[in-house]
């Protein structure tokens, strides 16, 4: 194993000067041994380590307090007992493994141990206790076993003490109690089990505790009541219960943050808790509260997050929810909780007048009646509303809309009458407005909301018909537009969805065939019952492999049941009450289709009769027609000038004259430069005419296959129209004043640049950096592209030529693939057997992107379009270029990631990225991510692994782009989903 961004590093205190100049050979013979179990050395910190240079001049030694950090793999040598004046060993983030070295015991002078984010296994040492002088001990994140030794009790001078996220077990040691200089306690993410000792009240100096996720038992522990430092108490997902004491809050004075949430606790929740004027966040999840929220949050101005959901809380009383009219004054709040109980009453318009920060607001299953206020806009930087199963009445407001920042709304299960109004919600994932009494039709505002991954609304009365543009939708993966009262046709754009699930459109009123939706591979629900479709069966559901429940039931289909895919197992869909069904297997037990195919063969032969009869009317009248035609045209064909030859662009494109775009770009002059490369040069335009900005390709037919790129940029872009490709506006094919060659493509301005501009700015100031929600909805829109080239073209397409430069982003970011000059048709490629046979064309590509099979002459595939993506995404989120110094031969930017995944994946993510989206930012890791949640960590860590898979060595080893485009929309809808609450 290695990794290339962890760290390690020494620091030898000395007691005289004496030591820098004469050395000290005890230590240097131990840091050589150290060295010798180094198994891999990627950043060559051990170059120095030798006999010739002083080991105070070592990477990584320091006789001082500098500090260098390097990385490192292996094992922890058993040499580094032998350091008699090691003061502090930090081992952090490496990737060491195997067990904690006993011979560890021997540094008496230790103050600091740090081994935390390795994967260390086995037992902790109990003679550590011999380092009587450790003021810190940090060990969490590893794998270790067992029990805490009890012996820890005698190190009396800790100060830290993080044991969290490894595997041990046993009760919670009385000694820890004899540790009265302890401030930090994390022995969190274990499965200690037991009670808190009451020696724990001996800790008086403890401000940090956490005791999160493990098995602890028995009441809120007593000895807490003694420790008014604390300043974090985190008991969440144990099995306490009981009571809290009414006078809880006057025992913490210091308090910050109260986890108490996934307990057994009971009661009330104590209103002295409005005495802890410093608390950040009160979290009391899933337990057995009853009676009221507290109403003194006036005193509690810092508060940053209230969670009291799932509990028993509320009389049943319209003054239920006054305690909100006092959270009014808390300006800093983010998050607002208080689903899933028993309030009753309006809604209080205090609602609207929160915290303009708060970003989550959850009331969902009580019984809140009355509407939703107008004001709810003032709550602009929401990002998940959810009202649910509750009393609300009126219509939706459309001043939701103006909430730019909402990712999930959740109205399902309410009152709710009149049209659907929601305005430009932009960054809308998830839509549910199921089980109200909506009318009228699907709003056009609504169908332009590209960024819907879930839309629920089933159980409404809404009319009309189906938009034709519904195929803006193009990221969805979840439809439900059940039991309303649609009609007209299923629109074909349906089958434009390429995550697209589950379809459920039952009990409507919908006409005409089941429309085409084979490109639906991913689907695995199709629900269309209850309704007057008429039609055979399509037999493209017979090869959608992903399909797990089909149910086509009272309709008026006709025709014969397909007997493969889905369709030979009964179990898995329905057919009843379509009378004029046939054939199918046999449990069906439908009629054959003999009966059938004798009246498809009589109306066959009155269809043939009358076919013949129609051919040899209009054969008669054609050549009636040609005769005449050719006596005209022989009569005028000396008075015919010779006809033009059309140039390569007019066969594609409306041709554009020199003259004309030499004006627009001003004489092609410097000022309107947008970059340049071997193939050609980019100019900034605005013609004159109508004042259109663009973008004019002028190629460089010096280059070798110049004219050839232009031809094949041409035939590329003539039939394909896809949001996420560079839209070709006009071409120009003539020559300039000189009467030399010209050639030129005219495409639309893009104002925000290339992704490589923002990835790699040639000064850090240049441009601000793109956030991870940015990153992703790029990576989505590439995704997007590739797979229309690949999957969806009449003819497939590879690209060829996948990197930073040819993304180019417009106003709102959103990403367009482009540069289509080294482009490859694939006439004859099927999404079957040949998915890997590679096409018959040359290597292509840019060194660092292009798939290694290239350099070996294998022929170009989709699959080297697939390996470059794979790169990119690694180049995204990493902030490395594939041919980085830091990648020497035996490296890559592909096992750069692959080796640091899962556990190190905070390491080499690109910092820049999570800037202005932290609360603070400090030079400890975990502490700079720890406003990063864990389920947003998996996401990332789910992200690069699809980077890996695409970029993997072997063609047949990589993911295609459908499975690329399904994956990355369910990871960016777990990333900003509801559920991540």
């Amino acid at each position: 194993m290695s990794l290339s961004m962890t760290i390690l590093y020494f620091i030898c205190v000395v007691l005289t000067d004496s030591y820098y100049i004469l050395g000290n050979e005890t230590d240097e013979l131990a840091l050589l041994g150290f060295k010798s179990q180094i198994t891999e050395d990627p950043s060559r910190v051990f170059a120095s380590w030798n006999q010739s240079v002083h080991l105070c001049q070592w990477t990584g030694v320091k006789c001082g307090l500098t500090q260098e950090r390097v990385s490192l793999a292996g094992t922890i040598s058993d040499h580094l007992g032998n350091l008699s004046l090691l003061n502090s060993l930090d081992l952090a983030e490496n990737s060491f493994h195997d067990g904690i070295p006993q011979e560890l015991s021997r540094l008496s002078r230790h103050q600091n141990l740090n081994l935390s984010f390795n994967y260390l296994t086995g037992e902790i040492p109990v003679n550590l206790s011999h380092c009587v002088n450790l003021k810190s001990l940090v060990l969490d994140h590893n794998t270790l076993v067992g029990l805490i030794p009890y012996q820890v009790g005698s190190l009396t001078k800790l100060v830290r003490l993080y044991l969290r996220n490894n595997n041990l077990t046993g009760i919670f040691p009385v000694s820890i109690g004899n540790l009265t200089s302890l401030e930090e306690l994390y022995l969190s993410y274990n499965s200690l089990e037991g009670q808190v000792p009451a020696s724990l009240a001996r800790l008086t100096k403890l401000r940090l505790l956490g005791l999160s996720v493990n098995s602890f038992s028995g009441e809120f522990p007593p000895s807490l009541y003694n420790l008014s430092s604390l300043e974090l108490i985190a008991l969440s997902f144990n099995h306490f219960s009981g009571n809290l004491r009414s006078d809880l809050g006057h025992y913490f004075p210091n308090l910050q943050r109260l986890h108490l949430g996934n307990c057994q606790f009971h009661g009330s929740i104590p209103s002295s808790l409005a005495n802890a004027s410093k608390l950040l966040q009160l979290d009391f999840p899933v337990n057995k509260f009853t009676g009221n929220i507290l109403k003194g949050f006036d005193n509690l101005q810092n508060l940053l997050w209230l969670n009291v959901g799932s509990n028993h809380l509320g009389y049943g009383k319209n003054d239920d929810l006054d305690f909100v009219n006092s959270l009014t004054n808390c300006s800093s709040l983010q998050m607002l909780h208080f689903g899933d109980n028993q309030f009753v009453g309006t809604l209080p318009h205090s609602t609207v007048n929160l915290s303009s920060q708060l970003q989550r607001l959850l009331f969902f299953g009580n019984r809140i009646g009355g509407s939703i206020p107008r004001e709810i806009s003032n709550l602009v930087n929401l990002n998940l509303l959810d009202m649910s199963n509750n009393n609300l009445t009126g219509s939706i407001p459309d001043s939701i809309g103006r909430l730019a920042n909402l990712g999930s709304l959740d109205l399902r299960n309410n009152l709710l009458t009149g049209a659907l109004t929601l305005g430009n919600c932009n960054q809308l994932l998830r839509l549910d407005i199921s089980e109200n009494n909506l009318t009228g039709s699907i709003p056009q505002q609504l169908i332009a909301l590209s960024s819907l991954t879930k839309v629920y609304a089933y159980y409404n009365s809404l009319t009309g018909t189906l938009p034709v543009h519904i195929g803006n939708w193009s990221h969805l993966t979840y439809l439900d537009f059940s039991f309303n009262n649609f009609s007209g046709m299923i629109p074909r754009s349906l089958g434009k969805f390429l995550s697209l699930g589950e379809i459920y459109m039952k009990g409507n009123s919908l006409l005409g065939t089941i429309p085409d939706l084979e490109d639906l591979q991913d689907l695995q629900s199709l629900d269309l019952s209850l309704n007057n479709l008429s039609g055979p069966i399509p037999h493209f559901i017979a090869n959608l492999t992903s399909l797990l429940y089909l149910n086509l039931s009272f309709n008026n289909l006709e025709g014969e049941v397909p007997i493969t895919g889905i369709f030979s197992n009964l179990s898995t869909y329905g057919f009843v009450s379509n009378s004029k069904l046939c054939g199918g297997i046999q449990e069906l037990h439908l009629r054959p289709c003999v009966y059938q195919e004798t009246q498809k063969t009589q109306k066959k032969d009155v269809l043939s009769l009358k076919l013949i009869l129609t051919i040899v009317f209009a054969a008669s009248f054609s050549i009636l027609a040609l005769l005449i035609v050719f006596l005209c045209w022989r009569r005028n064909l000396k008075d015919q000038p010779e006809p033009e030859v059309r140039s390569e662009s007019a066969r594609f494109y409306p041709n554009i004259s020199y003259e004309e775009l030499r004006i627009a770009t001003g004489g092609f002059s410097s000022e309107n430069l947008i970059g340049s490369g071997s193939s050609g040069t980019v100019y900034k335009g605005t013609f004159a005419s109508n004042g259109m900005v663009v973008a004019v390709k002028v190629l460089n037919l010096l280059h070798q296959g110049a004219s050839k790129s232009f031809i094949a940029e041409c035939q590329a872009l003539r039939n394909i129209r896809h949001r996420n490709l560079v839209k070709v506006i006009s071409a120009c094919s003539s020559s300039d004043f000189k009467g030399n060659e010209f050639k030129a493509l005219v495409f639309r301005f893009m104002p925000k640049g290339n992704l490589d501009e923002w990835l790699h700015p040639e000064r850090e100031i240049q441009k601000s950096s793109l956030t991870i929600l940015q990153r992703m909805n790029i990576i989505i829109d590439v995704a997007s592209a590739l797979h229309y080239l690949h999957h969806q073209c009449q003819t497939p397409m590879i690209h060829c030529d996948i990197k930073p430069q040819n993304i180019l982003l417009d106003e709102d970011l959103t990403a367009h693939l482009g540069d289509y000059g080294l482009v490859r048709l694939v006439p004859g490629f099927s999404n079957g057997s040949e998915l890997h046979q590679f096409s018959s064309l040359g290597v292509m590509g840019t060194i660092g992107y292009a798939a290694p099979e290239y350099g070996m002459g294998s022929k170009v595939s989709i699959l080297g379009d697939v390996y470059s993506f794979g790169i990119l995404i690694l180049e995204i989120f990493t902030g490395r270029r594939p041919t980085d110094t830091l990648f020497q031969a035996s490296s890559s930017l592909h096992h750069f990631v692959e080796t640091a995944l899962p556990e190190k994946v905070m390491e080499i993510l690109e910092n820049k990225a999570f800037h202005g989206e932290m609360t603070s930012i400090s030079t400890n890791g975990e502490e700079y991510w720890g406003n990063i949640k864990k389920e947003q960590m998996e996401c990332l860590v789910g992200i690069l692994e699809i980077g890996v898979a695409c970029s993997a060595e072997s063609p047949r080893d990589r993911l295609t782009m459908r499975q690329v485009y399904s994956k990355l929309t369910l990871i960016r809808e777990k990333f900003l989903g509801a559920e991540d609450v």
